[in-house]
């Protein structure tokens, strides 16, 4: 390429054929006006000799491999007008150079390494109009510098430690059109000169420390269409002209503290189609003006302090696909019109105080897949109609007043395969038959009802998890299967009728007994010999046992019991250890055995008693030292949380959350369940922010040490739980600080650093979660005996990929595809990802932020592109566009088809 002396332009993009590094070379073609080698296999790192090149004007090498800095040496390519470098791997500060660049007009360098802060030069390249530094780890605050940029139309910082607050100097971007500034550490106030950038279509600032009050002034943006605010500790009520927007397509304010009413005027936002104002303070009631939005897509108030009737006019917006409501107190009754929305995937409608009873035509919502109502008053009977409902997952009516039998039609709900919760209702009658035909249902809870006859059809139900047909009526056997032998005995308590042991049930065939009077004489007798027996034993038994009774509690006296609660608890430790008993036993590791407890408040946890400590033997690990009382004031959603902890000086115990699903290794290995795609990448990203939580947001941060898939719980919803800190270490703790004795973590996940180095950092837990990634999307364990030659799954998948040349799919877990392959694309996406973070050096992998980020984005990107939102790949006029597909792809708003 170095003699082609007159070329002035070269484009590869897209072209994954190419390998390689950019030639040294390179700086011989003087007259190189395009430079185009994004979407290829190129790697290494940019030559310096680029700076030679003073007529380049593009220069685009995005999403390939290139690693190393952005080199000084581009500021002298005087000419330059577009820098794109995104989606690579480079690191090191962007340098001051770029300042040299006064025709530079977009500068994209975001999913990098990036580090440092915003060059203050930068504000001398007045002709910038783009600049995306997003997703990298850039730190400090927004240069005061950037104020004379004013042709900017886009500022896009999102997925960055960025902080300090957001400038006044903002409103001098009078052409201004998105501003990303989410998932940073903003604070203070919005800044109500905002209000001046007439030219503004997307402002988003989730995720930040922002306080204080929207301000009005954001309605003057005429041409707002997406506003996501959301996960900040905003106060005060919403301006009422922000509802006056007419373009305005997206509200997303979850996650604050804001107050008021929803005024009438939101019926003037007709272009809006996402409107998501759940976890605030809201109040008042539902505006009957909601039904004017047509558009409507998301509907979501949930968790705030409405009143009043769910008004009927929703039944208007036809293109609803979310409805939720849940966490308020709502009453009234749920209006017939919502057989209307024809589009409705989801209707949560839980934790209010609606009355009445369930519309007969909620049938007609074809394209449920999950309905939840539990939690009111609501009472008649369950709907028939309710049989039409295919596509439903999870149904939940639980806790309200129903009546009468369970319809057949229920049973014929084939993809009812998350959760069907009838319990603490007054249901009568058997189960149905059809019951049987729900093979796939995980989850299953009829109790406290009084349902009557026998449990045979629910043997059948092989993915069954877990079961609580507790305090009804039922009689005959429990089903002959693992299950019902493997399932504890509070899911089946307070049914007198029910047969637990068949050669001991009063049912079982031996009432002719009671008329032979010969037998009963036999019996006697019999009775008569064993009982004499039985007293001639237990006097020499009785004085043995109640010397060894006194002696146990005599130590008991002297190991009194230290409880340790890391919040407020309704049980003592008596209700605990009481309960340790072998049928409570529901898992055994390296360190403890661990028991499934019913409190007498019915609450259930899982208890680990951790091995004994032997007589003169100092513990590795203190498990209650300050690291402990650390862990235990973790509250994340995605981490198990610790409970409390008990010591009696010989017994150790920690107290946690009960999981329902078990592990994800269980799930993907022991075939009790199967999980489709929805499934495990709701999984991946729970496991993902718990890991990111971690590392970024606790203080100091948590390394865990011991990722892997039998550690990362799922609850009944399929959301993931990080579990077993035993092994983890604070980052700044001097333990950490200093060479491990011990190779901490399990065989098959621990990262390779560890072959030749003790050190303890974040990025071997980012290894081991790649790992848990390519174990998800291949069905196989690390260290598999189904993997040739008994490789380990990272050097098998890298010698499938790469060195055989091999289709990406052969690799996949074949039952996944075939029930999945819909979205192979994300699959092989969060391959990428997996591959990211095993790489061999840990410096080349990438944050759990970054991992976060880029599994966020994988999802919003395929589901803008199925709305067309997403132009041709290679070097385009807007480069962004097509690898994020749409500029609305960052919003803080989950996917409706989520499993939960």
């Amino acid at each position: 390429m170095g003699q082609l002396l007159a070329l002035e332009s070269f484009r590869a993009g897209g072209n994954t054929g190419i390998h390689g590094e950019i030639p040294m070379q390179i700086s011989n073609c003087k007259g190189l006006v395009y430079l185009g080698l994004a979407d290829t296999g190129i790697s290494g790192q940019i030559p310096r000799s680029l700076g030679e090149l003073k007529y380049l004007k593009t220069l685009s090498v995005y999403t390939a491999n290139i690693t190393g800095d952005i080199p000084a040496e581009i500021g002298n390519c005087s000419a330059l007008e577009e820098l794109f470098l995104y989606g690579n791997q480079l690191s090191g500060k962007i340098p001051e150079e770029l300042a040299l660049l006064k025709n530079l007009k977009r500068l994209l360098l975001w999913q990098n390494n990036l580090t440092g802060t915003i060059p203050e030069v930068l504000g001398n390249c007045s002709n910038l109009k783009m600049i995306d530094l997003s997703m990298n780890a850039l730190t400090g605050v927004v240069p005061e510098s950037l104020a004379k940029l004013v042709v900017l139309e886009e500022l896009l910082l999102s997925y960055n430690y960025l902080s300090g607050e957001i400038p006044l100097f903002i409103g001098n971007f009078s052409g201004l059109k998105q501003l990303e500034l989410d998932n940073n550490r903003f604070s203070g106030e919005i800044p109500a000169a905002i209000g001046q950038l007439k030219e503004l279509s997307l402002f988003y600032a989730w995720q930040n420390q922002l306080h204080g009050s929207i301000p009005s002034e954001l309605a003057n943006c005429e041409k707002l269409q997406a506003i996501d605010l959301s996960h900040n500790f905003l106060t005060g009520s919403v301006p009422h002209s922000l509802f006056h927007l007419k373009n305005l397509t997206q509200l997303l304010l979850l996650s604050n503290g804001l107050s008021g009413e929803i005024p009438s005027d939101i019926g003037n936002c007709i272009g809006l189609y996402r409107l998501r104002l759940g976890s605030n303070n809201f109040t008042g009631q539902i505006p009957t003006e909601i039904g004017l939005l047509g558009n409507l897509s998301f509907l979501e108030l949930s968790d705030n302090q409405f009143t009043g009737e769910i008004p009927s006019e929703i039944g208007h917006c036809t293109h609803l696909e979310m409805v939720d409501f849940h966490g308020n107190r709502l009453q009234g009754i749920i209006p017939k019109t919502l057989e209307f929305l024809v589009n409705l995937n989801v209707l949560d409608l839980s934790m209010n105080s609606i009355s009445g009873t369930i519309p007969e035509n909620l049938g007609r919502l074809t394209s449920l897949n999950k309905l939840v109502i539990s939690e009111n008053y609501i009472t008649g009977l369950i709907p028939k109609s309710l049989g039409l409902c295919k596509d439903l997952q999870l149904l939940d009516m639980s806790s309200n007043r129903l009546t009468g039998s369970i319809p057949h039609e229920i049973g014929q709900l084939q993809g009812l395969d998350i959760l069907l919760n009838l319990s603490k209702n007054s249901l009568t009658g058997p189960i149905p038959e059809s019951f049987a035909n729900l093979s796939k249902l995980a989850n299953l809870d009829l109790s406290h009802n009084k349902l009557t006859g026998t449990l045979t059809v629910l043997g059948s139900l092989d993915n069954l998890v877990s079961l609580d047909v507790s305090y009804n009526k039922f009689s005959g056997f429990l089903p002959d299967t693992k299950f019902f032998h493997d399932l504890n005995a509070t899911a089946y308590a307070g049914n007198p009728e029910l047969c637990i042991n068949r050669n001991k049930c009063p049912l079982s065939g031996n009432s002719h007994v009671k008329n032979s009077t010969r037998n009963l004489v036999m019996c006697a007798l019999l009775s008569l010999t064993v009982t004499l027996l039985v007293v001639l034993v237990g006097v020499l038994l009785f004085i043995r046992i109640r010397r060894a009774a006194f002696e146990r509690k005599d130590e008991e006296n002297i190991l009194e019991w230290e409880f340790t609660p890391f919040q407020k608890l309704n049980f003592s430790v008596s209700d605990i250890v009481t309960r340790l008993s072998d049928s409570n036993i529901i898992g055994k590791g390296c360190s403890g055995m661990v028991y499934r407890v019913e409190t007498p408040l019915k609450q259930v946890i899982a208890v680990k008693k951790l091995w004994p400590v032997k007589n003169g033997e100092i513990p590795e690990r203190d498990w209650f030292s300050a690291e402990v009382r650390t862990l235990g004031s973790i509250r994340h959603k995605n981490i198990v949380r610790l409970l409390g902890c008990c010591n009696n000086g010989k017994t150790r115990l920690l107290l946690f959350d009960y999981i329902s699903n078990g592990s994800l290794a269980g799930l993907l290995h022991e075939k009790k369940l199967f999980l489709d795609w929805d499934a495990r990448y709701n999984i991946i990203l729970g496991a993902a922010h718990g890991l990111e939580y971690l590392h970024h947001d606790c203080t100091p941060p948590i390394v865990h040490r011991d990722i892997k898939a039998n550690n990362i719980l799922v609850g009944p919803q399929f959301e993931a739980f990080l579990a077993d800190f035993g092994l983890a270490k604070l980052v700044d703790s001097a333990e950490c600080s200093r060479v491990s004795n011990t190779v901490a973590g399990s065989y098959g996940y621990i990262a390779p650093e560890y072959g030749y180095s003790f050190r303890i950092t974040e990025k071997s837990d980012v290894y081991s979660y790649g790992v848990v990634l390519l174990e998800v999307l291949t069905g196989r364990e690390p260290t598999d005996t189904q993997i040739p030659e008994g490789a380990h799954i990272v050097t098998w998948v890298t010698k499938e990929l790469r060195e055989r040349k091999r289709d990406f799919t052969t690799i996949l877990d074949q039952q996944l595809l075939l029930r999945s392959g819909t979205q192979l694309q994300e699959m092989l996406q969060v391959l990428g990802v997996a591959l990211l973070c095993v790489n061999p050096s840990p410096e080349e992998r990438p944050t759990m932020k970054d991992v976060t980020a880029l599994l966020k984005e994988i999802k919003h990107e395929n589901e803008d592109f199925e709305k067309s939102h997403c132009p041709s790949k290679g070097d385009t006029a807007n480069p962004k566009a097509a690898v994020h597909s749409s500029s609305f792809s960052r919003s803080s708003e989950p996917l409706i088809r989520s499993p939960s």
